[in-house]
């Protein structure tokens, strides 16, 4: 897949995430160094972990500038902007989706051509599109989304999977990226609206 593809999709899901992170952080309330280091976590978190993990370092956040810039100006915006923002704040859930199938796809085919095979490139992807998240909800001082019963790491998978799938069939771009983002995205958007949850332990669904 051509790198200016690749790039172009992961500044996006950078865009999303950090927007989502910085705005958590706005309604802790943190100042505004607190929402611009809330926003860069979430945006860079997983793409860090991912290219630590591939052998992919330094990671691509500290090669390029725009991986930086991206989450500072979301941060920025949610500072500036979060009274109308707060009007839909039920959106916040859109971004996190956003992110999270943009960099499911990102992840899996970026790993896959750091030679990893498809299952561990299917799984780094869930890594990558879970990651930042993870690190928002523990600076924030919540118990991370994926360790809750609501289903975000299973649209990730899928999402990557797909994405995989499509590399190995030697597919354009457009539909390595699209289908694997959209049903991921779908998937959580869906699960979300219908309350769709993981399985608790018996006994357990009234705590």
């Amino acid at each position: 897949m051509p790198t200016d593809a690749l790039v172009a999709a992961d500044l996006v899901g950078i865009a999303a995430f950090a927007l989502s992170g910085a705005l958590v952080a706005v309604r802790k309330p943190l100042d505004i160094f607190g929402v611009l280091v809330l926003a860069g976590a979430t945006g860079l978190g997983g793409g860090f972990l991912r290219d630590v993990l591939i052998g992919a370092t330094p990671p691509a956040a500290l090669q390029d500038w725009r991986y930086l810039l991206v989450p500072v100006l979301a941060g920025l915006v949610a500072f500036r902007f979060h009274p109308a923002l707060g009007r839909v704040e039920r959106k916040i859930a859109v971004f996190d989706a956003a992110g999270m199938g943009l960099f499911c796809v990102t992840g899996a085919v970026k790993a896959l051509e750091f030679g990893l095979e498809p299952v561990a490139a299917a799984l780094m992807g869930m890594v990558t599109a879970i990651g930042g998240g993870v690190f928002r909800d523990l600076l924030a001082g919540r118990v991370p989304v994926v360790l809750r019963e609501e289903l975000y790491a299973f649209p990730a998978l899928l999402g990557s999977t797909l994405a995989v799938v499509a590399v190995g069939w030697d597919l354009d771009e457009v539909w390595v990226i699209v289908p694997g983002a959209l049903l991921a995205f779908g998937y959580r958007m869906i699960a979300l609206r219908r309350g769709w949850h993981a399985p608790l332990p018996p006994g357990m669904d009234g705590y």
